[in-house]
């Protein structure tokens, strides 16, 4: 397919940008083999659409940072042949060539116990980077500039840092940098990137203050670049957010750097498809960074899981309950896909790689929690151990365990390569395999109490080359079906069969369902609500703030300085005929007594109303209209008001149940 002359020079300027970021860093100590791509779309137990265009120095890194604390824990890893190898050379086999480690500066108590995670000091990285680097992959240096973990959620200072001024602070900040730097790399690392802090959208080390936060950062900055002119590396720079769906935050994080002078290269960025939106915000974002800031960007931090279970007792952070993407199932497949459609659209908007977070971080042990615990204690191999609540005891002293990460990454609970491993190597030119049935995703029901039940005849089927997905005829198991009762409510579970043996399962909820669209205004499309008033300027708006909804965060506020009138609305149709019965929640107060406010349902049998009064705030009401017949599938319903002037207040949680023929 043709691209247009805009995406032809993203291209070009993605390739350039790997290029730059992967050659000319200086020569490492250690003979680095070269492990060819393919050339050719290849045969393999994944299905992959290439990335046309993709250059061969694309970054496809991965965080690999766990691994001393796992292989301490008894871990082995194995090739795609079964055979014990070096993860290292099986990451670099499968087409990752940039390894990213985390560095803390002391994640260790004064008796030498670790704090988990990894125990990743600048010892920890040197072992690991001296691995990757035999194997031709490039390092991407990750400080945090603390002891421990730091993320949106904390950035704890070093404890030798404890007590320092701004100005103490970022000396020993850079004599840290310049100390471990230096170690790292005269061990013989072959170091490409250095990043300088580690998500570091409301902070750093400690510091909050913007004009610290950015002191900091020169300092750091001005370190990586001594070092690596007296090494003579060519060594980038990167910097690292996340909350990406915050594209204005990240455009200000931008500005600021830009102002204050922080010298850097690289502007990395977390972006896990399952909490951080669309690729559609994602490629914005990329190209905000590249096109007004000239900046290289990467994708810091993705990855996907390929299974819903937990491997080690300790429970996942992402699961089936809500994490999963639509189109993307809890499968190797899905994991594939995942990857290689977060590279293409980082890349078609000029983004110059990306990175995997800990695809090696498995379980460890052969148990459950009680018999891991002492394996996460003793080698740090869990995300937290319980001697860090000396330094962190909000968070990881009071939640320490196992990892939460297992069924994300890309080595199977057994330490044997997951077939999407590959997804590297294959990202240009695609994988080709015998068509299949991936997964078939679950199937929800709902059936009003009272109502006839329904289940579906076909049901959605997702194949590992997507361009064949398709509905097909299901069977349910007619026992279990017949055993639903629909006169009460419940939750039934049926499982069923496809033409060709496949396993499916629906769920069954019998309830008395809300018939109201958006009855809460938490979607944001709220055109389904028609809010008509007197004069110039409406006194209702959709207000989201959670002390004044009944649930969620969002309600309907009114208020004005003069007397006003309004209603909001609802028009339904296709309804099944039958009894319904209308109520909200409202609260409010400063309401006259010759004020209304009324609650209406008009059917073609005429309208019903239940006036109601508000009389103070979170003093909620439930005006409630009973019996009303719906003969034509039509429902007009909603709120008329009129008045006083000052006179405020919310509605919310609109409710209409259908509750007998």
């Amino acid at each position: 397919m043709k691209k247009s002359l805009l995406v032809r020079n993203a291209l070009s300027l993605s390739a350039g940008i790997c290029t730059m970021l992967l050659s000319g860093c200086g020569k490492s100590s250690a003979k680095a083999p070269h492990v060819p791509l393919p050339s050719q779309r290849e045969e393999s137990a994944i299905f992959l659409d290439p990335i046309e265009g993709l250059p061969d120095d694309f970054i496809r890194g991965m965080d690999a940072s766990s691994v001393l604390a796992e292989e301490k824990s008894g871990v082995t890893y194995y090739n795609f042949a079964g055979e014990k190898q070096d993860v290292f050379k099986t990451l670099a086999e499968s087409g990752v060539n940039y390894i990213r480690l985390r560095v803390w500066n002391n994640p260790f108590d004064a008796d030498g116990n670790g704090y988990g995670g990894g125990n990743n000091d600048t010892g920890t990285a040197i072992e690991l980077g001296r691995r990757a680097t035999a194997y031709g992959m490039k390092v991407f240096i990750d400080y945090h500039y603390s002891d421990f973990w730091a993320d949106p959620k904390r950035q704890l200072a070093p404890k030798a840092w404890s007590g320092m001024d701004i100005d103490e602070k970022a000396q020993a900040l850079s004599d840290f940098t310049t100390e471990s730097l230096t170690k790292i790399i005269r061990a013989g690392v072959d170091v490409g990137m250095v990043q300088i802090g580690n998500e570091i959208n409301y902070g750093l080390a400690g510091e909050t203050k913007i004009t610290n936060i950015m002191k900091l950062l020169r300092a750091a900055s001005t370190a990586v670049r001594d070092v690596a002119k007296k090494s003579r590396r060519d060594i980038k720079i990167a910097v690292h957010y996340t909350q990406i769906t915050d594209a204005a935050g990240i455009d200000r994080a931008a500005a600021t750097l830009n102002n204050m002078k922080v010298d850097y290269d690289v502007f990395g960025i977390s972006y896990y498809p399952f909490w951080h939106g669309s690729y559609k915000n994602m490629q914005s974002v990329v190209r905000n960074l590249r096109e007004k800031y000239d900046k290289t960007v990467i994708i810091a931090e993705t990855s996907y899981c390929y299974t819903a279970q937990d491997g080690d007792g300790f429970g996942n952070s992402v699961s089936s309950n809500g994490d999963i993407v639509p189109g993307y199932p809890a499968t190797v497949q899905g994991q594939a896909w995942s990857v290689r459609d977060v590279a293409a659209n980082a890349f078609e908007a000029g983004a110059a790689g990306l990175f995997y977070w800990e695809g090696t971080w498995i379980p460890v042990g052969n148990g459950g929690r009680e018999q891991n615990e002492p394996l996460w204690e003793k080698y740090g191999s869990g995300w937290a151990s319980s001697f860090s609540r000396e330094y962190d005891p909000a968070d990881a002293g009071l939640y320490y365990g196992g990892c939460a990460w297992d069924n994300q990454a890309m080595f199977g609970f057994d330490g044997h390569p997951l077939d999407s491993l590959n997804v590297f190597k294959y990202l240009r030119y695609g994988s080709t395999a015998p068509l299949s049935v991936d997964a078939v995703p679950d199937v929800h029901a709902a059936c009003n109490v009272g109502s006839a039940l329904s289940l579906p005849q076909k049901v959605a089927v997702i194949y590992n080359d997507r361009s064949k997905n398709t509905e097909v005829a299901v069977e349910w198991d007619k026992a279990a079906a017949a055993r639903i009762d629909t006169s009460t409510e419940g939750d039934y579970t049926i499982s069923g069969t496809l033409q060709d043996g496949t396993k499916a399962t629906v769920y069954v909820s019998v309830r008395l369902l809300n018939f109201v669209k958006n009855p809460g205004f938490e979607d944001e499309d709220t055109s389904v609500w028609n809010i008509s008033f007197d004069g110039k300027t409406c006194p209702a708006d959709f207000q989201r703030k959670a002390d004044d909804a009944h649930s969620g965060d969002v309600s309907l506020h009114f208020w004005a300085a003069e007397n006003f009138a309004f209603s909001v609305e609802q028009e339904l149709t296709g309804l099944e005929n039958g009894t319904y019965r209308l109520f909200l929640y409202a609260q409010g107060g400063d309401i006259k007594l010759d004020s209304s406010i009324i609650l209406f349902a008009q059917s073609a049998g005429g309208e019903k109303q239940a006036p109601f009064m508000l009389t103070g705030w979170r003093d909620w009401k439930k005006p409630v209209i009973e019996d009303i017949k719906v003969t034509d599938g039509t429902l007009r319903f909603g709120v008329r008001a009129k008045l006083n002037a000052t006179a405020w207040g919310t509605f919310d949680d609109f409710t209409l149940n259908r509750i007998g023929d």
